[in-house]
Order: C-alpha cells, then structure tokens, then sequence
C-alpha cells in the first residue's frame, strides 16, 4: 500500500513537472513571436539579452543539478536540461527568427505584392517629415513591415524603377537591419548582387524581383 502511494506521488510530481516544462516552452515560443513582431525596435535588444540572460540561467542551473544528481539521474532530469540549453542555443543564435520569417513571408507575400503595385502607380510615397524614404502604412495591422509597418520606397527618377523596402528586423540609426526588398531597378539588384556575394549567410533571393537583404 505504502509503495502504491509513493509511486502514485512520484507520478503525480513527474507529470506536474512536464507539465511545468511544456508551459515553460509555450512560454518561449510566446516570447518569440512577441519578440519578432510587437517589441518597438528600440527595445529589441534588451527583450534579446533579457530573454538570453533568463534562459542563460536556467540550463546553467539544470547542468548544475545534473552533476549533482548524476548517479541517480530522472529522465525528468535529462529532459529539462536538454530543453533549457536547446532553448537558450535557439534563442542566442534567433533560430525562432528564421522560422518565423520564411513562414511571415509566404503568409503576407500577397499583401506585399499588392503594396508594391501601389507604390509603383505612385499611390504610396514618403509621407513623413522626418524621412525622405519612410511611407508610414495607414494600418497597423496585420503587421507587414516590423517596427511600426513602415515600409521604405526609393525610385529612380531617371528610369521610373522602384524598390520598395519591408523591415525584418528594424535597427537603431544607422545600424544594420534586416528587409524583404522588392526592386525591378538594375543599380538596386547590382547593389543587391555584391550583398549576396560579399554576405551570403543573411542576403539571398528569395523569388524574382524580391530579395532579403541585411545591410545599412
């Protein structure tokens, strides 16, 4: 009877600890997609170091309860410290990211296509003070462009081109950020070209006439 009852007791802790974890990775995934689309970009990098603190500390504390416990070790154990280093590798290399952007750009390429139609029959323009390239979108949802949907539009005056800019990822000033860029102008896609060759981890094509591009 007694033996019943612990087993019982062990099992009703192991499940609450699951439990604990599942919650523990929804809470991540949650985080993630906050991270990649409502944080403003002037707060994107402290979310970053804070989310990469967080999950810093707990696999440094499940590693250091599996040495202690390394002789009798629970599977439990085993599974949360394998989850928190895969959580905090993912979160220090932005894995979520990755997957989250090639999903937002299959999700909202229609979308982008049509705002680049309007760009080029000159229904979209600067509209700021502030900024000769910025077109602030009269929606804030669904978000298109991350950082405030403001999207970038350049064209060439002496060849009517046009390259229309969507942030990825929105950086302070001057930094580098990361755009889904449609261009159809040739000096753009050159531009384009010496990106991809120079750095091609983070500027590729993505389809014709539309690239993803890291750069200033």
């Amino acid at each position: 009877m007694a033996r019943n009852q612990a087993y019982i007791v062990s099992n009703i802790r192991g499940n609450m600890k699951t439990r604990t974890l599942q919650y523990f990775v929804i809470f991540w995934i949650t985080l993630s997609v906050i991270y990649y689309y409502f944080v403003p970009y002037f707060l994107v990098v402290l979310q970053f170091f804070i989310m990469l603190i967080g999950f810093f500390a707990w696999a440094f504390y499940q590693i250091i309860k599996t040495i202690q416990e390394i002789r009798a070790l629970s599977r439990q154990r085993i599974l949360s410290t394998l989850a928190a280093i895969t959580l905090f590798l993912c979160t220090l290399y932005r894995i979520p990211n990755r997957l989250i952007e090639k999903v937002d750009w299959h999700i909202y390429y229609s979308r982008r296509t049509k705002i680049v139609e309007l760009a080029k029959i000159g229904k979209l323009n600067s509209n700021v003070s502030w900024n000769e390239w910025i077109c602030q979108l009269p929606y804030e949802f669904p978000i298109v462009s991350n950082g405030g949907n403001d999207i970038g539009i350049r064209r060439n005056k002496s060849t009517g081109k046009i390259t229309v800019s969507f942030f990825v990822f929105r950086n302070f000033f001057s930094a580098p950020s990361t755009y889904f860029v449609y261009t159809n102008d040739p000096n753009e896609i050159k531009t384009i070209n010496e990106l991809m060759e120079n750095d091609p981890d983070n500027n590729w094509k993505i389809d014709k006439n539309w690239y993803r591009t890291h750069h200033e």
